[in-house]
């Protein structure tokens, strides 16, 4: 058996608790390593786990689901983000070499070019910064697709302001990507309820869009 030591570690284990970890004096350099690896399963698992609770109870129990988030005590917020990536990745889509994160920097392309730049990321073993890097470089400024525009001052109040990073850092999310998301949840549940031809079927040149900075109104 495992002796105990004070604080809770154990001998030649790192223990997890329900607050954190404990490291033993004796811990290697090696399991340490394996212990973040494993960590960063976990945490990517939850991710695709709480995201799928979510999905499915919206599904189900439209009229019910959010009575049980508030009785986990789950951020909602949090939730709907994981849900909508988790909607855009059906299990068989989802690649287990890659943690959620880097579904959740190409969520919002088109299925065919998720794929593509999942399997990029795979191949060349890319972290999430690497990915999110070749994206920004991918985007031809001359091309009519990738063309963008300067969007107005967004002017918002500065609670509201901090309430969105705040929530974009607890989707673990880059605050213009967190924003970018954001709006393209709310077109989808928009479109759904009106129909609106693409952008490229209507007579104004289809462009990419540039989200600012959003500063606190003064």
């Amino acid at each position: 058996m495992p002796r105990h030591r004070p604080g809770g570690a154990v001998e030649g284990r790192i223990l997890t608790t329900p607050v954190g970890l404990a490291f033993p004096r004796d811990v290697t350099f090696e399991s340490w390593e394996q212990a973040g690896q494993r960590i960063s399963r976990i945490a990517s698992s939850s991710a695709w786990y709480l995201g799928d609770w979510l999905v499915f109870g919206q599904d189900r129990y439209t009229d019910r689901y959010r009575r049980a988030v508030e009785a986990v005590g789950l951020d909602y917020q949090t939730l709907r983000n994981y849900a909508w990536i988790a909607r855009k990745f059906e299990a068989s889509r989802r690649r287990q070499g890659l943690p959620f994160q880097h579904h959740a920097e190409v969520a919002a392309l088109p299925p065919a070019e998720q794929d593509e730049w999942l399997d990029r990321a795979q191949r060349e073993g890319w972290s999430r910064t690497a990915l999110r890097r070749a994206l920004r470089e991918s985007r031809d400024p001359g091309s009519r697709s990738s063309a963008r525009v300067v969007m107005p001052r967004v002017n918002a109040d500065g609670d509201a302001v901090d309430r969105w990073r705040r929530a974009a850092m607890a989707a673990n999310a880059d605050f213009e990507a967190w924003i970018v998301a954001a709006l393209d949840r709310a077109a989808d549940r928009d479109l759904e309820l009106v129909s609106v031809p693409p952008l490229a079927e209507l007579p104004a040149e289809r462009e990419f869009l540039s989200l600012p900075a959003v500063r606190p109104a003064s």
